[in-house]
């Protein structure tokens, strides 16, 4: 099994918008007290890709892509 970081820069915009709005998607919509704009979650996830706390990973097994911290044990062993 092969896992991939892929560096934002490397995805069109298109494609960078897509898989962040998807990752946003699986948490729901229940925000707790204060409801946050799905643009809000967008801009926070985006700048923590653009400073590095946050990575992506592609895994060529099961074809996903998905976001993780970049202080995440499971992916510690993956950044240089």
């Amino acid at each position: 099994m092969a896992v991939h970081v892929i560096p934002p820069d490397r995805l069109s915009k298109k494609a960078l918008r897509g898989v962040i709005e998807e990752y946003i998607s699986r948490f729901g919509t229940d925000y707790g007290e204060t409801e946050t704009r799905p643009e809000a979650n967008y801009r926070t996830v985006m700048q923590k890709l653009e400073k590095g706390s946050a990575i992506i990973l592609f895994d060529d097994e099961s074809e996903t892509t998905n976001i993780f911290s970049a202080k995440d044990p499971a992916v510690k062993n993956l950044l240089p």
